[in-house]
């Protein structure tokens, strides 16, 4: 299983798109506090839509908190601030993908103390950022594709036509 970890989500609709796509991908969610929202508020549950109910969700008051519990986990740092591209990255099972605040990401500390383990989703020049969700499921299928963690159920097919 692959987690995703959101340290202090700011804006509701992300997280339950986040939600939706952990649930669709067989992913943990981990909610690091403070969170900007309850995660009883109706915009959460509204982007999530039913599948909110089916979330493996892990939430934690703190950084340190989730690292003390999980100490032989492997986390990988996404951040616009950095070099190196999600791509070059070895995904392992077990792995944590970590995504910092909408406003302002990951602490600069945290990314300093993580270099090796920290990276970017290249875009154009002059782009700023991507949209939290959009990231994630960037992220988290290259993760997927590359341990071929297909999930198992699977109920269609779908097929492009001319």
């Amino acid at each position: 299983m692959l987690h995703v970890v959101l340290i202090e989500p700011e804006i509701p609709q992300n997280t339950g798109n986040i939600a939706r796509l952990c649930v669709a991908a067989g992913a943990r969610l981990h909610l690091v506090g403070p969170l900007g929202f309850s995660i009883e508020e109706k915009a959460l549950k509204r982007a999530g839509m039913d599948y909110w109910e089916r979330t493996d969700l892990k939430t934690w008051s703190s950084w340190n908190e989730l690292v003390e519990e999980n100490r032989s986990g492997r986390f990988f740092f996404l951040s616009s601030k950095v070099g190196q591209a999600y791509w070059n990255a070895e995904f392992r099972d077990g792995d944590f993908l970590v995504f910092g605040r909408e406003t302002r990401g990951l602490p600069a500390s945290l990314l300093a103390a993580n270099l090796e383990t920290s990276l970017t989703i290249p875009m154009m020049e002059g782009t700023r950022s991507l949209n939290l969700a959009t990231s994630a499921g960037i992220v988290l299928y290259e993760a997927i594709r590359q341990l071929s963690l297909v999930p198992n159920q699977i109920s269609r097919t779908v097929t492009v036509s001319n």
